[in-house]
């Protein structure tokens, strides 16, 4: 940045998240994703366009290029044309939207912004290595979104093209008109793993980790910690980093132990069928809690696209009410409820009493039609 920035309180304050906003980010650094090409990043790097944290701003910090700012962006340009950047997703995926987020830079965010996406495969297609500036100019990029006027230090929701949200892609192209700053770039979608090879494994599957295409569609409380990071990949790096809700008061108590209770929902993956479920509460020493429950259900076609209703579905025990540790990988297999873990499912329900926080949520097994 070449002039101190100015911060912006609220940002992105008074826009509605849309409902796609909740799906996975396809780009994010936490599946892989990376910033492998751009035409400038002369004031501040492309990788942080896919940093999952919220972008930060730091008064009067400098670096020998101007002032420091925690996103992309480019120099001012002084020839005609426009500044672009190449991200590789984390996993192949559907995209239904995308997240341009300008916060903190306020007279130095672009004019105007359009999202590119294709599918490349490639021998390192994570790294993008061996592909030129030129080669990616190349490319047969679909436009995903139309041309969109940015504003300063705000989130920009803009919905995909409807005929183009159940297309596979790999990579996305972010065009900046005609230079500039952007903090982030969420890409929500779905992950379309490759089942059929996922399939041939003769270890386990995690049936509902992200990677996998797994999804938490519900949740009825996340106070602290978002629901998604439960099954994001690798074990927690901090408290922070799993879902946690809000302290419940005025309880009640049934022989001792609490009777209320708080719950996610799972979407996996693939139907399959469970040979172990993982309770990870690393990192939750004194907010653990004291006990879980988990249930399951073959939604069918009742699940078919987004739409599911719990109460519409026959849930069964698989795993009773049991006690948890702080810190602790819990893997539930031998207490799993045999009959209902014989079944194939396409949902799980996590139940924690009465509040707390669970770090990871894995669910192994092998997928079935």
């Amino acid at each position: 940045m070449d002039q101190a920035g100015q911060q912006l309180s609220g940002v992105g304050s008074g826009i509605d998240r849309p409902a796609w906003a909740e799906m996975i980010d396809l780009a994010s650094a936490r599946l892989g994703g990376k910033a492998i090409a751009c035409s400038d990043d002369f004031f501040a790097g492309m990788e942080n366009l896919v940093v999952p944290e919220r972008a930060v701003f730091i008064p009067g910090k400098y670096t020998p290029r101007g002032k420091w700012m925690d996103g992309w962006e480019s120099r001012r340009r002084r020839v005609q044309g426009h500044d672009w950047c190449v991200l590789a997703l984390g996993r192949p995926g559907a995209i239904r939207g995308v997240n341009v987020d300008t916060a903190h830079f306020n007279g130095n965010q672009p004019e105007w912004c359009t999202v590119e996406a294709a599918e490349i495969v490639e021998r390192n297609r994570a790294g993008g290595k061996g592909m030129s500036r030129a080669n990616w100019k190349k490319v047969e990029w679909v436009e995903l979104v139309p041309r969109t006027a940015l504003r300063p230090s705000s989130e920009h929701f803009i919905a995909v093209y409807a005929e183009l949200t159940e297309r596979r892609f790999t990579h996305v192209r972010l065009n900046i008109f005609p230079d500039g700053g952007v903090a982030r770039l969420r890409v929500h979608g779905e992950v379309m793993a490759d089942w059929g090879l996922l399939a041939k494994r003769k270890t386990p599957v995690d049936l509902a980790a992200a990677e996998n295409g797994g999804l938490v569609i519900d949740a009825n409380n996340m106070h602290f910690g978002s629901r998604h990071n439960m099954i994001m990949p690798g074990r927690a790096k901090n408290m922070g980093d799993g879902w946690e809700t809000r302290r419940k008061r005025g309880l009640t108590w049934n022989e001792g132990r609490p009777a209320e209770f708080d719950w996610a929902i799972v979407k996996l993956g693939h139907r399959g069928v469970i040979g172990s479920i993982e309770v990870d509460t690393n990192h939750f020493k004194g907010n653990f809690p004291e006990s879980c429950a988990i249930e399951i259900c073959d939604a069918g076609s009742s699940c078919a696209g987004d739409i599911f209703d719990p109460m519409a579905v026959a849930w069964s025990w698989v795993l009773g009410r049991t006690k948890l540790k702080a810190g602790t990988r819990h893997v539930f297999k031998a207490a799993l409820e045999k009959a209902a873990a014989a079944r194939p499912c396409t949902h799980v329900r996590l139940s924690i009493y009465p509040d707390g926080g669970v770090s990871r949520l894995r669910v192994m097994g092998r997928p079935v039609a």
